[in-house]
């Protein structure tokens, strides 16, 4: 197992100018900033060695194993309202499969919030927000690496799990640096543009591109058809028998179909 990871290597490294914490254990780092937020002055990244209660979409968990992911957060303040803030977890997906790209170890992205390897999950995103009196926002943007899966981890989660063997060899906190200057970017181009500055990207990136899937809300079917992408908007765009459909991504989940 690699040496914990070092926030002042991590700020000595990366060019974003973002003050880095980092935590032996704490329950989620997206709870911790969300509590954060209303006195922070500047955007702050939240490394835990360990969550014990790390959350994932739709009030799932997550789980990880100290010393075999990375898990960290991200506060970061955007002007406007939650209009303002449509599809940014999809341009953090394309930003950190853009950077792990660049690190040697390509990626797709499903919609509407993970990152695989082939075609199992390697990370997730879950993006919180926190309102300002001024009428900007605080967004949280909580990530769950996985750099190896020990077996009973993954037997804990009941299915297969990607990880990356050679990320895991790499120095974590060069790692965590390439990361957070990934993420900066991307978010400083969302906060001029919009996710419409990350829809094309987003596209090449797309697992499913072409491929029939099904729309899944609790279970039950909503739509099937042929993934086409996303908008500019973020929504997933399916062809189905009726003529093409955009979907919002809410609570409703993607899967290929059978």
């Amino acid at each position: 197992m690699q040496a914990a990871v070092n926030a002042g290597r991590i700020m000595a490294q990366s060019h974003s100018g973002v003050a880095v914490e980092v935590v032996q254990e704490t329950g989620s780092t997206n709870a911790d900033l969300l509590a954060r937020a209303p006195a922070l002055a500047a955007p702050l990244l939240l490394l835990a060695e360990h969550q014990t209660a790390g959350r994932g979409r739709a009030g799932r968990s997550w789980l990880s194993a100290p010393g075999h992911s990375l898990t960290f957060s991200l506060a970061w303040r955007l002007e406007g309202g939650l209009q303002r803030l449509t599809g940014l977890p999809l341009a953090v997906g394309t930003a950190l499969a853009e950077t792990l790209g660049r690190l040697g170890q390509p990626v797709k992205l499903k919609w509407p919030n993970d990152i695989l390897k082939d075609g199992d999950k390697l990370a997730g995103i879950l993006v919180e927000t926190q309102g300002m009196p001024d009428g900007s926002t605080w967004a949280v943007i909580g990530i769950g690496l996985n750099l190896a899966m020990p077996d009973e981890l993954e037997a804990r989660i009941g299915r297969a799990v990607a990880s990356m063997p050679w990320l895991a060899r790499m120095d974590r906190d060069a790692l965590m640096a390439a990361l957070l200057d990934g993420l900066a970017g991307a978010l400083d181009e969302f906060a001029r543009h919009g996710f419409a500055a990350f829809s094309a990207r987003w596209n090449l990136l797309h697992a499913y591109q072409g491929e029939p899937v099904v729309i899944l809300d609790r279970g039950e079917v909503l739509h099937e058809g042929l993934a086409a992408g996303v908008d500019d908007a973020g929504r997933l765009l399916l062809d189905t028998a009726a003529g093409r459909v955009a979907i919002v991504a809410g609570d409703v989940s993607l899967r290929p179909k059978p």
